[in-house]
């Protein structure tokens, strides 16, 4: 009986041993805990694959509030003032998803960094970008970041958001329509409103893959603010 006994555990022990290392099981266990970020698994991350880019432009002094740089900092420090800067240009696919980090090959040269830094000025978010989202462009680094600073160049920033010198307070359909007077092209829903709390932290717009021109929004590219909220000085 004992021999029985033993003999029933070890066949038990070592189905449960397959199963805690099949890859299958394990992805299936990702898939049920971790939701949207299994879904993007689902789709492999190749460069050129994807539907659109959304541009994410951050307003400056929201970040610097939230990071204090040093007073050599660039973008945080004592001599540079900054309103929206690029925070990227990311590849999107049309269901929420997106492709990430499609080579390991991260590196940039300085000369494109340099060229960079007046539309984001932090070398480590540019090179971070080009590695998270750069490389799944199909783009070369050089055209990406041009590419970048293009469609940047090209939206009209509303004057209210050029260099305010006081904190004043916005919903996130006033900002829609500054955004949308000033850039008529923008589509009602080719835009989002990003808050921090009580505090506004971005925008971000949706733009077509082949000429970087506005379009609608992939379905889950939605505001975050509630009620109003306060934009921040340029101090």
């Amino acid at each position: 009986m004992g021999n029985v006994v033993t003999k029933s555990v070890l066949i038990l022990s070592a189905a449960l041993t397959m199963i805690a290392f099949d890859p299958a099981w394990a992805h299936a266990r990702g898939h049920h805990h971790h939701g949207e970020q299994s879904r993007h698994e689902q789709r492999p991350s190749v460069a050129g694959e994807f539907d659109y880019y959304l541009l994410s432009l951050s307003w400056s002094p929201q970040h610097c509030a939230e990071r204090t740089g040093g007073p050599n900092d660039p973008q945080c420090g004592t001599m540079r003032h900054y309103s929206f800067i690029v925070h990227g240009l990311w590849p999107q696919y049309e269901n929420g998803g997106f492709p990430d980090s499609c080579s390991r090959d991260g590196r940039l040269d300085e000369e494109v960094i340099a060229a960079t830094l007046d539309d984001m000025p932090s070398r480590d978010l540019i090179r971070h970008e080009w590695t998270k989202h750069g490389t799944c462009s199909g783009l070369p680094a050089d055209r990406y970041f041009g590419e970048i600073r293009e469609a940047f160049h090209r939206v009209k920033i509303p004057e209210r958001f050029r260099r305010p010198d006081d904190a004043f307070r916005v919903t996130a359909a006033a900002v829609r329509e500054d955004f949308r007077a000033a850039n008529p092209e923008i589509p009602a829903d080719g835009i989002a409103v990003l808050c921090t709390g009580r505090f506004l932290s971005e925008v971000r717009l949706c733009l077509s893959k082949d000429d970087r021109h506005p379009r609608p929004c992939g379905t889950r590219v939605k505001d975050t603010c509630s009620g109003e909220a306060i934009v921040r000085p340029i101090r």
